[in-house]
């Protein structure tokens, strides 16, 4: 196994900052590493490019940790490295599968919010958005697109109050688009909210904060579980990663995360899953740990 992570936009010798902790963690465990050129294959559409500095060498599998990527670029990355015999650990039809919510909500169906969707492009028929709503009546909903929200910007682009009061679903989904911009992918989402047991408010959205814990999964099993959110006070709460792994093992991924909350009858739920590649690290995750039990993995 070796380990691929995006390179500092200055210097393409050298990795992204964001990342150093984890290159560093690598380096310690002895676990080779290559850099590939974010802004050649995201900005300048050129794969091949941003893997030049890789040597090929025999065939070999790679994990990409970096920035997300849509499904295009991720395509082409894939095909680049592959001319370099390397081989990435998803396919680019396990990338979307985590990567996007509707392509894996009929695994997770039942154990994560009741959702709905809708592709689209900047101009929102709000006509087709309130007939999807009716599935949720009156309930408080949040809208992201298939892979992101704009949590942090809680009450004028995600939180809805009650799904049926259209100039209220209306205010937030347009500021929602407006945020997303070019960055919008595929189109809308619509996630019943749930109350999950609290933690705290953020500091600067209010976005309401919950117990919630990443888990990262490799080749349908548990391998790390850190804390979401390094603020509030999870008072000893641990997560009971046991109650879904049967669902693991049906996810179409060889490595994702899954980011599970508390409720406030103590069960639990999916809150969402994605790609492990592009999954961040929580403040809270040790390095060394997850980088040891993703090595002990793939050895």
């Amino acid at each position: 196994m070796r380990l691929l992570f995006c390179s500092d936009i200055l210097n393409p010798r050298e990795p992204d900052s964001a990342y150093h902790a984890e290159v560093d963690a690598s380096k310690q465990l002895n676990i080779p590493f290559d850099l590939i050129n974010y802004e050649a294959l995201v900005y300048e559409n050129d794969a091949a490019k941003a893997v030049r500095h890789i040597t090929a060498g025999k065939q070999s599998e790679a994990i990409y940790r970096g920035w997300m990527l849509k499904p295009q670029q991720y395509e082409r990355l894939t095909q680049a490295l592959l001319n370099q015999n390397i081989t990435l650990i998803n396919s680019p039809e396990q990338y979307v599968h985590c990567h996007h919510l509707p392509e894996s909500y009929p695994i997770i169906e039942g154990l994560t919010p009741r959702s709905v969707w809708m592709k689209t492009a900047q101009e929102i028929d709000f006509d087709q958005v309130m007939a999807l709503l009716t599935a949720f009546g009156s309930k408080p909903i949040i809208v992201k697109d298939f892979v992101k929200s704009q949590k942090y910007y809680w009450d004028e682009a995600c939180f809805i109050p009650s799904a049926s009061d259209r100039a209220s679903v209306e205010r937030v989904v347009r500021r929602f688009m407006e945020l997303q911009g070019d960055d919008l992918n595929e189109g809308l989402v619509f996630r019943e909210f749930i109350n999950f047991e609290p933690l705290i408010a953020h500091a600067k959205s209010g976005m309401p904060l919950t117990k919630e814990f990443r888990v990262f999964c490799a080749e349908g099993k548990p391998i790390y579980t850190t804390r979401y959110w390094s603020e509030g006070d999870y008072a000893n709460v641990l997560p009971v990663v046991d109650e879904f792994v049967d669902i693991i093992v049906r996810i179409k991924s060889h490595f994702f995360s899954m980011d599970i909350a508390k409720q406030k009858d103590s069960s639990w739920m999916i809150v969402e899953l994605g790609d492990g590649q592009v999954a961040g690290l929580p403040e809270t995750a040790n390095p060394i740990e997850f980088y040891s039990a993703l090595a002990n993995t793939y050895r």
